[in-house]
Order: structure tokens, then C-alpha cells, then sequence
């Protein structure tokens, strides 16, 4: 066996349909894991693990699982998931969509149909733009708790998200995600007292931002620098305050007013560590 290149991904540009020829057949937890040259399947990220993999049929046989793998220029071995040895991107390595299917769907070779189930994408889909939205959001409304100076998103507020969160899961219409307020968030100056009870004030300024956002009916474009599965994607999204852009491999609906409407709640741990806030989708 012998892999020349990376998998070809199309699910950036919303593709739920291909046909692709085999590469490669290797042995997977659940089934026969298929490499295809190019596919509309989005796989699993082993090393952020926020958006599910994509459903559906590749040759008439369900895919059961679609996860990331991994070779050495010229070897044989593919590695699957949590065994891959090398970061993401390492040179010298290709890096593929292995779709795991139940029995053997053909050859090396032969030209297989892939589609993907399009309804469970699009949940997909609006959970991940709810998600991106959401974070913004936030960020914006625990600006005023940071008395030293942070790294700002992109529409120049402090980002809490991404210098507190821990997990990030992405929901069919919704997400969840996790952010610890520890003794390091608090040292690069993020004031957690009475956070509590702030709650339902903070949940009030991120859906009322929302609203406006989604009302708004902003453009939303993926950033694709090739076709590769590990090009460095990224997310644009032209709010009124000014384009937002996060770096993302994930698949998003294409106007937030798709959404229809965008919800967030949060909560507390007892200890005061651990803030969760669940989103939640509408219209979609």
C-alpha cells in the first residue's frame, strides 16, 4: 500500500455528494476503514474533537464512524485517531478521511459514490455558526471583567473564549462549551468575583446580541487555502461591528439568519472553577 497525498476534503465549500476512487482499505475499530482520493465527509478531529463526524453511505454501505488518520510519506502503517504519533500538519506525513464501513465496499481503485446524510450536516452546520457567534458574544459582554490588557478576537474585544476554554462540542442545532476560571485566568487579569450573580445579566447581553447579529442576516464564508484536509481554514463572519475570522475546520451555514434565532445559558460550578454555556438553535 502506498498513499501519495492527503485526502481532498470538499465539505468546506458545503458539498454533501462525490464520487472518488479508492486508495486505500485498512483495518478500523467497527468495520473496514476507506480512503477515498476526495470527499464531501467531514471526519472527526483527533486533536479538537468539537464537531462530529458526518453520517451517511459510501458505496450503498453506512458509514458508522468517519475519523482522522495519518501515514509517513512511504510507509505502510495508517494510524488512526488518539494513535496518530505526529501533530497535525507534520511534514513528511499525509493526512486522510478514513470512512469506516461494515463489510468491504471494492478495490483499490475502483470508483465508489459517497453521500453524506445532508439534513444531520446542516444541524451540524448551525451548531457550529451558533457556536462561533456565541463565543463573540461573550467575549463582548465580560469585556468590562478584565483589568489587564489580552489578546483581542477579531472584533477587538478581550477573548475570553479562546484564552479560557477547555472543551468545545458541537451539537446537532446547538453546542456546549466549557471554560475554567482558574488561578491562571485570573493572574492574566480576569476578574471572576460575583460572577453568580451575574448570570442572568451576562445571558440577557449575549442573546441581545444575538438577536441583532441574526436579524442582521450577516454573510458567513469559509476561508479554504486549499483542498487539503490539513489546510488552515478559517471562519468569516461580516457583522456590523466589523468581520469576525477564527480559525476553523468545521462546516457552517452560509448567512446567520439561517439560524433564525441563537440562545444562550450558562451555569456555575459550586467552586466557582468551571462555566459552562449551552447554545441552542431555532428555524433551522
Amino acid at each position: 500500500m502506498s498513499i501519495g497525498k492527503s485526502t481532498a476534503v470538499t465539505y468546506p465549500a458545503g458539498e454533501v455528494t462525490g464520487r472518488s476512487a479508492i486508495v486505500a482499505t485498512v483495518p478500523a475499530p467497527g468495520g473496514t476503514g476507506v480512503v477515498v482520493a476526495e470527499t464531501p465527509f467531514h471526519p472527526l478531529d483527533h486533536t479538537w474533537p468539537d464537531q462530529p463526524a458526518d453520517s451517511g453511505t459510501l458505496a450503498g454501505l453506512p458509514v458508522a464512524d468517519c475519523v482522522t488518520g495519518a501515514v509517513a510519506d512511504g510507509g505502510d502503517e495508517v494510524f488512526l485517531g488518539a494513535d496518530i504519533p505526529v501533530r497535525r500538519g507534520t511534514p513528511g506525513w499525509h493526512w486522510l478521511v478514513v470512512h469506516v464501513v461494515p463489510g468491504s465496499p471494492g478495490q483499490v481503485g475502483d470508483e465508489v459514490e459517497l453521500v453524506v446524510d445532508a439534513a444531520g450536516r446542516r444541524a451540524l452546520s448551525a451548531g457550529h455558526t451558533a457556536c462561533h457567534l456565541t463565543a463573540l458574544a461573550l467575549n463582548a459582554a465580560l469585556a468590562g471583567r478584565w483589568r489587564k490588557e489580552a489578546p483581542a478576537d477579531g472584533l477587538g474585544h478581550p477573548d475570553f473564549d479562546q484564552t479560557a476554554i477547555t472543551s468545545s462540542r458541537i451539537l446537532p442545532g446547538g453546542s456546549v462549551d466549557v471554560y475554567r476560571l482558574g488561578k491562571s485566568l485570573r493572574k492574566k487579569g480576569f476578574v471572576t468575583e460575583d460572577l453568580a450573580g451575574e448570570l442572568p445579566e451576562l445571558a440577557g447581553r449575549v442573546n441581545d446580541r444575538l438577536a441583532g447579529w441574526i436579524s442582521g442576516d450577516a454573510p458567513v464564508r469559509l476561508g479554504v487555502p486549499g483542498p487539503e484536509l490539513t489546510a488552515r481554514r478559517t471562519w468569516h463572519c461580516a457583522l456590523p461591528e466589523g468581520e469576525a475570522v477564527i480559525p476553523c475546520g468545521g462546516t457552517h451555514l452560509r448567512r446567520t439568519s439561517e439560524l433564525s434565532a441563537v440562545t444562550a445559558a450558562f451555569e456555575l460550578s459550586e467552586d466557582g472553577t468551571q462555566l459552562t454555556m449551552r447554545t441552542t438553535t431555532a428555524g433551522v
